[in-house]
């Protein structure tokens, strides 16, 4: 079937639904003003408190997966093809076993963060067969319940699963969630469903502002983006898978930071940068924002493009049907102004294999350490040979106008050996590349010392029994 490019087309619920508004709309405001469905509630319209959380499955290898995603920051363009649930629909005739263990553990007082909890549990038992209390905890990250203190929705979490497990055998995973009433018996049918759909065709006519996982365009500027035309990054347009590719690591552009946290290639290569973008946000938020995106942002302090910065990445950007490559060490020119051309797309990201003798480390300041925005933060990355630096890179957030490669602090290091002499001098250097300014986050003469310290951790956790800490530490001079 052919699709208008107007017409977007999409499981809601249990029905097909088509719908002409605007693709840049959001999904929130479709679900409670055009559908009257006000379940999924209106809250800080920012993706922080989970009230207005839905699923969102999509077809994969003849599979749904779905996703756990914050409805005010979603465009309805993406919705194209796809299975929309809301909170409505899980239960028929009955409350569904999650609903009903929060209904009598006292997970709810007001009520009205309840939907949101509701729907991330029950992404969690949609996603994972071998169930888990502290992986179905953390999966309620971004869900916020301001009255009563969490411990009645650890009970019901707790609860559930004990429900599903003495659910019996079965076939297959989601025909026990079935059988066991965690989800409707129209979630069986969804695959050759979805599988009906042309995917979107892509607009003729691109405004400047292009969306991925709208994440930070969605909390700035909602009511400009809403009425105004764009051209999606996922599907065709973007690649969003991450695979190897002789000595490159290729992420497409519109890989999600869950996708990267969840891939195999990353796992195998980089098995600490999974832990630490667990810090990058909400499990709603990871599954939206999305790597092209989190670069062209070019926030000073964000935490992937710190990371991605020590680990030599390539961008391969691309208008029409010519490419060209770029470092991105060498793509943030000035305090949010990057080297892309107009209507270029960051299609794929590049990282070289890491060699032998390979070390890494992030390190993150900010005020409390899950959800936040870092006041500093730094990684490293080096390739040593029998306790020398054959190669070197430092990166650091928060005392810049831009994402800073340290290339002085980097090149100093190359050759040195590990010692605790090598570390004080490399944090001196890395003090004189930075041009830290007094703001809301801390003082300039506060980020100083915040990356004189994290330049001093990296060191202590790679290398703690070649490093003296009480000699580094009693060597550090006065900023």
């Amino acid at each position: 079937m052919s699709t208008d490019k107007k017409m977007i087309k999409f499981l809601f619920n249990s029905e097909w639904l088509e719908t002409s508004v605007s693709p840049a709309s959001v999904l929130l405001d479709f679900i409670r003003n055009e559908k009257r469905l006000t379940g999924t509630k209106e809250g800080c319209r920012e993706g922080d408190c989970g009230a207005c959380a839905v699923l969102i499955g999509e077809l994969r290898s003849g599979k749904v997966k779905y996703k756990v995603v914050n409805s005010c920051l979603v465009p309805m363009r993406d919705l194209h093809g796809k299975h929309l649930v809301t909170v409505e629909s899980l239960n028929q005739d009955e409350l569904t076993p999650i609903q009903l263990t929060v209904a009598e553990e006292g997970g709810t007082q007001c009520g009205f963060c309840t939907p949101g909890f509701v729907i991330s549990m029950t992404g969690y038992f949609l996603n994972n067969k071998k169930l888990d209390l502290q992986e179905a905890m953390d999966s309620l990250g971004g869900n916020i319940c301001r009255c009563t203190g969490y411990a009645g929705i650890e009970r019901a979490v707790k609860k559930s699963i004990e429900i599903y497990e003495q659910s019996g055998e079965s076939k297959d995973h989601l025909t026990k969630l079935i059988d066991a009433k965690f989800v409707p018996s129209f979630f069986k049918s969804v695959p050759k469903l979805l599988a009906g759909i042309d995917a979107p065709k892509a607009k003729q006519k691109v405004s400047e502002i292009f969306i991925g996982g709208g994440t930070d365009l969605y909390v700035q500027k909602w009511e400009e983006l809403s009425g105004a035309d764009y051209k999606i990054l996922s599907g065709s347009n973007i690649p969003d898978d991450i695979n190897l590719s002789g000595n490159k690591i290729r992420i497409g552009g519109g890989a999600t930071i869950q996708q990267l946290i969840d891939s195999a290639v990353i796992k195998k290569y980089f098995p600490l940068i999974q832990n630490d973008l667990q810090l990058f946000g909400s499990l709603p938020i990871r599954n939206r924002a999305t790597v092209a995106g989190n670069i062209v942002n070019a926030s000073p302090i964000g935490d992937l493009t710190n990371i991605l910065l020590v680990l030599d990445a390539g961008l391969i950007l691309k208008y029409g049907k010519t490419n060209r490559q770029i470092s991105l060490r060498k793509f943030f020119l000035d305090y949010k102004l990057t080297d892309r051309k107009k209507n270029e797309l960051i299609e794929w990201i590049l990282l070289p294999v890491p060699q032998k003798e390979f070390y890494f480390n992030f390190e993150k300041i900010s005020k409390r350490k899950y959800l936040d925005i870092a006041s500093v933060n730094s990684s490293i990355a080096l390739i040593t040979k029998k306790n020398k630096i054959i190669k070197a890179g430092i990166s650091a957030g928060g005392v810049s106008p831009v994402p800073l490669f340290l290339k002085k602090t980097s090149a100093f290091l190359k050759d040195r050996l590990i010692a605790t002499e090598t570390v004080r001098e490399a944090a001196k250097i890395a003090l004189s590349e930075i041009s830290p300014i007094s703001d809301a986050r801390g003082s300039d003469r506060y980020k100083r010392l915040l990356l004189r310290q994290l330049i001093y951790a990296h060191f202590l956790i790679l290398f703690p029994s070649q490093i003296d800490e009480t000699a580094l530490i009693r060597g550090a001079r006065e900023l």
